[in-house]
């Protein structure tokens, strides 16, 4: 059978390499993918948003299963579309990916549906919003309604960081119309953890878990990001959490859609925070998340493609796992999140260990050699007996990346290992 993966990151590029290794897949498309993906995927020059063209193209070449990476074009509802057309497509409706589309739509179905989350508050009007923070002070947690790439939650721990992070969402305006409205949270402590599942309708399978470091900096500091790398398993959080968390979010999650009229289909991803209370819900998502899926992926024994279609027919499945450990690590551009440069050389990225594994994001080619062309530029994700060992399988491959103007996180995976030592 013939795949088609639509979205251009390192999501993406997981998600080809894995549908690449399936015994079903003869051939993959990637639209429009990188050229990074080139040695698993034949490269398709339509961009994600071309919903009508994307559809024309599964069409003709007469694509078995369509995969959907990226979150716009299923808030744009490329799964009615091709689904109304007859083509088989992994993700969901535009119905249901509004559980990630609208932080508010999100947060009332979970108070509906008693699926435990932060407290909190809907305001679209800036001074309105402004009395909310100063009546209850820092920490709190600010967020975007709409889409805003990862980067529309503000965590302030003090109330000028608050006000100014409002002014910012709706009055200057710097995610457009996503801002306009926002979601004002409770802070919640404790672990965080990335819990992610097959859907289909009420049925859910889970995956491992991971965890990932959304903070540009060491010690988690500095401005909220796409995500700077993931690590899987996390051994801080028991499995008696996590089956807590399907049991208690997942599967409520799932069944509440269905009672919506918005049944699933595709990736839940619960973004979740053990507090002293229980696991409690800090967003979802309606697809991989990025870099989890670079994590968690490689972990994945079962061949994905006919996970995805046992899972489309709601077939008990048995989806196994490998105990080894894997450690992901971002490379961005010098001054991501915020304004960055392109066209950095990253050499041929031949030089680096077997075990260790390129997810490209944003890079292309020049002369044979890579260059900079985004702001999270590839992953670096490398296996290992042990964390500690695929961590340093990760970081020694990165050093022999020659790269001028590119940082990233040298601690990746600390929070497990300083659990390790209490």
């Amino acid at each position: 059978m013939k795949v088609l993966v639509i979205g251009k990151g390192g999501r993406e590029h997981a998600i080809v390499k894995k549908a690449s290794e399936s015994r079903l897949v003869t051939k993959v498309f990637a639209a429009p993918g990188n050229e990074g993906m080139g040695d698993a995927a034949e490269l398709v020059d339509l961009q994600e948003t071309q919903i009508g063209e994307l559809a024309g193209f599964a069409k003709k070449e007469e694509i078995a299963l369509t995969i959907v990476g990226p979150e716009v074009p299923l808030m744009n509802g490329i799964a009615n579309v091709f689904r109304k057309e007859g083509l088989a497509i992994f993700g969901p409706s535009q119905a249901a990916a509004q559980i990630e589309g609208s932080k508010q739509f999100a947060k009332d179905l979970m108070k509906k549906y008693s699926i435990p989350t932060a407290k909190y508050e809907v305001f679209e009007n800036l001074s309105d919003a402004k009395r909310y923070v100063e009546k209850h002070g820092a920490p709190i947690v600010i967020k975007a309604d709409g889409l805003a790439a990862g980067k529309g939650v503000v965590v302030a721990m003090t109330e000028k960081e608050a006000l100014d992070c409002l002014h910012e969402f709706m009055e200057d305006k710097v995610f457009g119309e996503a801002g306009s409205a926002v979601v004002i949270e409770e802070y919640l402590e404790g672990e965080e953890f990335s819990l992610m599942a097959f859907v289909q309708e009420e049925k859910v399978y889970p995956m491992v878990i991971a965890q990932d470091h959304k903070r540009a900096l060491e010690g988690d500091l500095g401005p909220n990001t796409g995500g700077m790398g993931a690590y899987s398993p996390v051994p801080q959080i028991p499995e008696a959490v996590v089956q807590h968390a399907i049991d208690t979010v997942l599967n409520p999650a799932a069944k509440a859609l269905v009672q919506e009229e918005a049944a699933f289909t595709g990736i839940l991803y619960a973004g979740l925070m053990l507090t002293k209370e229980g696991p409690k819900v800090i967003e979802f998502n309606a697809r991989f998340g990025d870099p989890e899926a670079q994590a968690v992926l490689p972990r994945m024994k079962s061949d994905f493609i006919e996970v995805l279609l046992s899972v489309m027919k709601k077939e008990e499945v048995d989806i196994q796992w490998k105990k080894e450990a894997v450690v992901g690590v971002v490379l961005a551009s010098a001054g991501y999140p915020g304004q960055y440069e392109t066209g950095t050389d990253l050499g041929t990225l031949q030089d680096v260990p077997e075990n260790a594994m390129i997810y490209h994001s944003g890079t292309r080619k020049a002369e044979g050699r890579y260059v900079t062309n985004g702001g999270r530029i590839l992953t670096v994700s490398a296996e290992g007996e042990t964390l500690e060992q695929a961590r340093k399988i990760a970081y020694d491959a990165i050093r022999r990346i020659p790269a001028n103007g590119v940082f990233y996180r040298k601690d990746i995976g600390h929070r497990a290992f300083i659990a390790a030592k209490k």
